[in-house]
């Protein structure tokens, strides 16, 4: 559960700020969308914008997360799942 705070919450913050760079740049009701204009409200092109950065900004959370582990963690987990019980 700790792993899940350290991915969550940082991504929450930096998925904010991503949303408010973005759409001072962009209006909401110029956006396309496979070549067609968007026809969600204002409103709910802020969510899902905001939920969007929110998973590529967890991913990178993630990545980080997994990355930064030690090659003696990464070799316990693999004794660990190679011992016959």
């Amino acid at each position: 559960m700790g792993k899940l705070y350290y991915i969550l919450w940082p991504s929450f913050l930096m998925a904010g700020v991503a949303e408010i760079v973005f759409f001072t740049i962009i209006d909401p009701q110029e956006l396309y969308l496979f070549g067609q204009p968007v026809s969600f409200s204002r409103l709910a092109t802020y969510s899902i914008g905001f939920f969007g950065f929110w998973a590529a900004c967890a991913a990178s959370s993630m990545a980080t997360c997994f990355f930064q582990r030690s090659g003696r963690d990464i070799n316990a987990e693999t004794v660990a799942h190679t011992t016959p019980r």
